[in-house]
């Protein structure tokens, strides 16, 4: 999605989401594998309301990359990623908290409500 190679964000494949985030594929209870909590943005290139997410997103990586990962999945490239996960609509932000179970969000969520979610779900202030 952002091609200035600038990006604070990380894209993650299958490979990638299975070793930083859950392997799915040897693991039938959640075990989220990450060294601080994370947000996912499930997102299509295609999808308006994604591109409005994707530069609040940017910003909060930028504020708080220090305290949480931020990942991108691109639905259309990782079909099995989206489909693990249940996605029916986009985007879909997936807060996974450190030693808890993961939720799920799901539309264009304003930046405050993001913070609230960030604070309440993750712990990250």
């Amino acid at each position: 999605m952002y091609k200035d190679g600038n990006s604070m964000t990380q894209q993650l494949t299958k490979e990638e989401f299975l070793e930083k985030v859950f392997n799915f594929e040897e693991k039938k209870d959640w075990e989220y594998q990450g060294d601080k909590p994370a947000l996912i943005d499930f997102y299509a290139d295609w999808c308006g309301p994604c591109k409005m997410v994707a530069p609040v997103l940017e910003e909060i990586s930028e504020e708080y990359g220090d305290k949480m990962h931020v990942y991108k999945v691109n639905t259309d490239e990782q079909q099995e990623l989206s489909m693990a996960f249940g996605i029916q609509s986009i985007p879909s932000l997936l807060f996974i908290p450190m030693g808890e179970k993961p939720q799920m969000a799901q539309g264009a969520l304003p930046k405050e409500t993001l913070l609230q979610a960030m604070k309440e779900v993750l712990k990250v202030e």
